[in-house]
């Protein structure tokens, strides 16, 4: 019988810690077939975010070092300079990316370091007890925002930081996919794989958005967050190539 679908060398055999019906997983494999894929395994480095993402080290099969939150492209960023010949991609939530590490994110992204980002949106914080995100929609119940986000109650609007980040001369890519359906996780594979590929060429800064079901915070079922991705949250961040320089 010929073998169609196993698991890729890049990616461990362990037990999950991760809640019934999370993305994280889901993106973990398509990196992990993605590092095989291209032969990247024995050279990649890869930078861990606090989060729920924290112990990805737990799941991938090549090296992994952990940033302090928020500072994983700083991180990157050094390691990258120190070793130029090794690929190096960092992995971080909506919160450690675009909150607390809004700094590093912006101006190692200005600066155009060949990088590789993965941006899991799942619009909350999810470790830390589902607080209010700067992804969190509008009219949204969080733990910090019980009646749903209220831009008029000085709560904000949420940040579509990749098309932020587009803006920037030092970005060569920037998409945003989603996990809601295997046609949409195919075309999140596509745009890693591009992602990842563009470090290899040296065209500088890329990243990649996934929106992520977050079940236990949203507090909906598996099923039922997939269709609030393709019914609610894509209202706010549409899907697609942003930039391709």
């Amino acid at each position: 019988m010929k073998v169609k679908f196993t698991r890729p060398i890049s990616l461990k055999e362990a037990n999950t810690h991760y809640c019934s019906g999370c993305g994280h997983g889901i993106s973990h494999r398509l990196v992990a077939e993605i590092i095989d894929e291209l032969g990247l395994r024995e050279k990649t480095i890869g930078v861990a975010p606090v989060g729920c993402a924290v112990v990805a080290y737990d799941y991938w099969n090549f090296d992994v070092c952990e940033a302090a939150h928020g500072r994983a492209l700083a991180v990157a960023t050094a390691i990258k300079r120190c070793k130029p010949d090794n690929f190096v991609f960092t992995y971080q939530g909506d919160g450690d990316l675009v909150s607390i590490g809004m700094a590093e994110t912006f101006h190692t992204a200005n600066r155009g370091e060949n990088l590789a980002c993965i941006f899991i949106n799942n619009a909350c914080y999810g470790m830390t007890g589902g607080q209010m995100a700067p992804t969190t929609l509008v009219g949204q119940a969080t733990a910090t925002t019980p009646w749903g986000r209220n831009p008029e109650s000085k709560e904000g609007w949420p940040i579509r930081f990749s098309e932020i980040l587009a803006s920037l001369p030092g970005v060569a890519f920037a998409a945003r996919a989603s996990l809601s359906s295997p046609k949409e996780i195919l075309k999140a594979r596509e745009y890693i794989k591009k992602a990842f590929t563009n470090q290899l060429e040296n065209k500088g800064f890329s990243i990649v958005e996934v929106l992520s079901p977050c079940p236990t915070v949203w507090q909906k079922s598996p099923v039922s967050a997939m269709k609030w991705i393709e019914e609610e949250m894509v209202k706010t961040f549409p899907l697609g190539i942003i930039k391709d320089k």
